[in-house]
């Protein structure tokens, strides 16, 4: 199985929220022997997207071919504005030059999706990349992270994911990586 960690921030910082969410994914996901590659966006050089562009650009040819060769994606966004910052829909839009193909877009692709922000309101971005995700013929997981993203680090250790949120980013990668939802149980004792 391969994954794809599609970051769609233009975080630059090294210990960005978006670093840290990716490197989270990405240790967890190899930790279960799945080859794992991180895209983000903001190294990515993508340009704005254009149809009359006769050659398509070698920036997008990479991007289109690591998004069709994952099987399973993981989409991470920050809530800007009510919904997912634009260059991470204009990337997504490039996905048109696999329109052609026998399998276009990502057909039967299985994708995770997570959206921080700083007030209650990170579902939109969830609502909006599971729109595009269905769009592009892929499949999105029933299950999501909508992030706080005051409650994302843990209190004392400023750079590590809060439990919280740490047990909702595993159950994610359970049903992704088994396609299996099981019922969680809580100890009450």
């Amino acid at each position: 199985m391969k994954a794809l960690i599609f970051n769609g921030s233009l975080e630059r910082r090294a210990k960005s929220t978006s670093g840290h969410i990716s490197n989270y994914f990405s240790d967890r996901l190899q930790m279960l022997g799945i080859q794992t590659e991180i895209f983000t966006l903001a190294d990515s050089g993508i340009p704005l997207f254009d149809v009359t562009l006769t050659k398509t650009p070698l920036a997008v040819e990479r991007m289109a071919q690591l998004f069709t060769d994952a099987d399973l994606h993981l989409w991470l966004a920050p809530l800007y504005h009510g919904s997912i910052p634009g260059v991470m829909k204009n990337c997504l839009d490039w996905l048109e030059v696999t329109a052609s193909r026998y399998e276009p877009y990502l057909t039967d692709k299985t994708v995770g999706l997570v959206c921080w922000a700083d007030g209650l309101q990170a579902m939109q971005g969830i609502n909006t990349m599971d729109t595009i995700a269905k769009s592009l013929r892929a499949w999105p997981l029933p299950f999501s992270v909508p992030i706080v993203r005051s409650s994302l680090f843990d209190s004392e250790r400023k750079t590590e994911i809060s439990s919280l949120y740490a047990g909702k980013f595993d159950k994610l990668i359970s049903i992704a990586t088994s396609k299996k939802i099981e019922k969680t149980t809580i100890n009450q004792s």
